[in-house]
């Protein structure tokens, strides 16, 4: 218990070095059964009569030579960021303090560190909805923030707040191409069964929401989907809802990150609409996982996760003055995630959180326009954030299939798979911002290579 951190910390690093360099590349070669071959060998007896010294170096080596790297450049199936360094490392202070952010006195300034961080981007979120208003508002009527693992429980706390707010008979709807986890969250809410609107080009058209019944609705658009990272329009969208007295709920875990950026964040356009809003900043903000937000424009609607545990928010401690933190998650034990986004966020500022958003995205418009000039790749369309489809030109779905798995055998490249237009695609999810021209080459070259002839 009381070894001294620092030599730790060197072996750490020297093992993910040591992991890094024995794997060569984005991915450990061999597939599911060489992995777990390799892994088993190096933990040897899980829990051993006797402790071994040198587990810490040898098991994280092992993890590292057996990791999926995201900051490989050649490693872009998924919306997986490689971790700002400054990030990993507030993270690392928050392991060694150790504060839960479910009472004040286990977290005295992360509460408050919390609470600093949270209002700022939410604020950030519906700049456009109160800008001018000054801080004059009662803070009820102000948007708030929440810190979650992720999408999945932001759009869960999304659906319980509509619940909550419309009432027992409020029902989802959604497009085909939203995030699964909504109409999960609605099934494990109790609420009605969802209704799902055709999205036959990417896209929730809003055209195709006039002909739902009328009841206590919440309308959720996406703004960055999984599979293209496709916007739906949302002004549009908040206009049907206003029409229709709608609740709106923007699930924009991927595309939220463009409100960092002054050139790309008029594509967000609406946002400042949604009763709730999802972000995730484990996908474009470069956050350790996990760092996720769930964004409420009005304040007043989050009292409906009030809860009360005498033994960590006592009524008569909370007239004195201790903080409650009970409502701010469903969870009761949580780490300060908001660390690390704090760190981000003061040693970047808005000009060096920009710049990576526009790094990431011109660089998918450049592999796009590599795939277009290339005779034998076939491009879905434009970019709309960073995600690029393509394929082999004249592949089969099978042949596409194929060489995705082939690239993961080989641990030559991680690339995803997506289906549109009726038809499989190759992903490439660009979130490095340190990719560079000739490593967009080389991964066409090598999709190239492995596909059949």
């Amino acid at each position: 218990m009381h070894t001294p951190l620092r030599p730790l910390l060197d072996t750490v690093l020297d093992a993910l070095e040591e992991g890094t360099r024995l794997r060569g590349g984005p991915l450990p070669a061999g597939g599911p059964p060489k992995v777990a071959e390799r892994l088993r060998a190096a933990v040897g007896d899980v829990f051993p009569d006797e402790g071994d010294p040198e587990a810490l170096r040898h098991l994280v080596r092992a993890l590292a030579e057996g990791a999926a790297d995201p900051s490989h450049p050649l490693c872009a199936a998924h919306l997986h960021c490689p971790p700002l360094p400054v990030a990993a490392a507030a993270d690392l202070a928050v392991s060694v303090l150790n504060p839960s952010m479910d009472s004040w006195d286990q977290a005295p300034a992360a509460s408050e560190l919390e609470s600093l961080v949270t209002r700022a981007l939410a604020e950030e979120v519906y700049a456009d909805a109160f800008r001018g208003a000054g801080n004059c508002a009662p803070s009820p009527h102000r948007p708030d923030a929440l810190i979650t693992t992720g999408g999945t429980e932001s759009n869960q706390l999304a659906l319980l707040l509509a619940r909550e707010t419309l009432g027992p008979g409020a029902r989802l709807v959604c497009g085909e191409n939203a995030h699964h986890s909504l109409p999960r969250a609605a099934w494990l809410l109790g609420m009605p069964a969802p209704i799902i609107v055709p999205t036959p080009h990417g896209t929730l058209v809003p055209a195709a929401l006039e002909a739902i019944p009328h009841g206590p609705l919440l309308i959720a658009a996406t703004a960055g989907t999984t599979d293209a990272g496709l916007i739906d329009p949302l002004p549009d969208i908040a206009a049907l809802c206003a029409q229709r007295g709608a609740r709106l709920h923007i699930d924009a875990a991927y595309g939220g990150g463009l409100l960092l950026s002054p050139r790309h964040r008029a594509k967000l356009t609406g946002i400042e609409t949604a009763a709730t809003v999802t972000l995730d900043l484990h996908k474009l903000g470069w956050q350790p996982v996990a760092a996720g937000l769930l964004a409420v424009r009005a304040g007043q609607d989050l009292p409906a996760l009030n809860h009360r545990a005498d033994y960590l928010n006592a009524d008569d401690d909370t007239e004195a003055g201790l903080p409650d933190l009970l409502g701010r998650s469903l969870r009761t034990t949580r780490r300060p995630d908001v660390l690390k986004i704090a760190v981000t966020l003061k040693t970047l500022g808005r000009a060096g959180l920009a710049a990576l958003v526009d790094q990431v995205c011109s660089t998918a418009q450049e592999f796009a326009a590599l795939v277009e000039r290339h005779p034998g790749f076939e491009l879905h369309e434009p970019p709309t954030i960073s995600t690029v489809l393509f394929r082999p030109a004249g592949a089969t779905d099978d042949a596409v299939a194929a060489v995705r798995r082939q690239l993961l055998a080989d641990g030559h490249a991680v690339l995803g798979r997506a289906r549109a237009a009726n038809r499989l695609w190759l992903k490439a999810t660009l979130l490095n911002p340190t990719t560079q021209p000739e490593h967009l080459t080389a991964l066409l070259h090598l999709v190239e290579g492995t596909t059949p002839r």
